[in-house]
């Protein structure tokens, strides 16, 4: 019974359940971001490179398989139809820009967070509104001319 307390314990922390949350915003941010690769930047990209497909670029590995009507294998989802081995590279480069854009995104919010931490902390600090009697060190209001407890002069 006591590894459930246990266990209970730990999911219920704080800072695990900030963890979770930050998981599940982060696959949600993650399918975001390749949607922008994928449906916005590279569109784009391969039209002005001749119209090339980033996410179709691959290397056949097996040269003799065929698509389904006999045809030599010209896609990626006709390779991947016909059972061939292949080297899909071009997902690979949309991975890299799906990582590039996320790891921005990520230094942009901790950078703008230590900047904020910076700011907060060279803050002024408020200006005191109790001083100190000195003759029986109770706290007193700052423009107090007599220390109320003692009644010694301070000013």
């Amino acid at each position: 019974m006591s590894i459930i307390k246990e266990f209970k314990e730990f999911a219920m922390r704080g800072n695990v359940v900030d963890l979770a949350v930050g998981v599940i915003i982060g696959g949600a941010f993650g399918k975001i971001v390749t949607s922008v690769v994928n449906d916005v930047l590279m569109p784009p990209v391969g039209k002005a490179m001749g119209g090339l497909n980033f996410a179709d670029l691959f290397i056949n590995l097996d040269p003799g398989k065929r698509a389904a009507n006999g045809d030599p294998i010209t896609s990626l989802a006709q390779a991947k139809q016909a059972g061939a081995a292949v080297i899909a590279y071009g997902q690979f480069i949309n991975a890299i820009l799906d990582f590039v854009i996320v790891a921005a995104c990520v230094f942009a919010v901790v950078k703008g967070m230590n900047t904020l931490k910076r700011r907060l902390e060279r803050a002024p600090a408020a200006a005191p509104t109790t001083k100190e009697c000195p003759e029986c060190l109770s706290t007193i209001p700052i423009k107090a001319r007599r220390c109320s407890h003692c009644g010694q002069s301070v000013a």
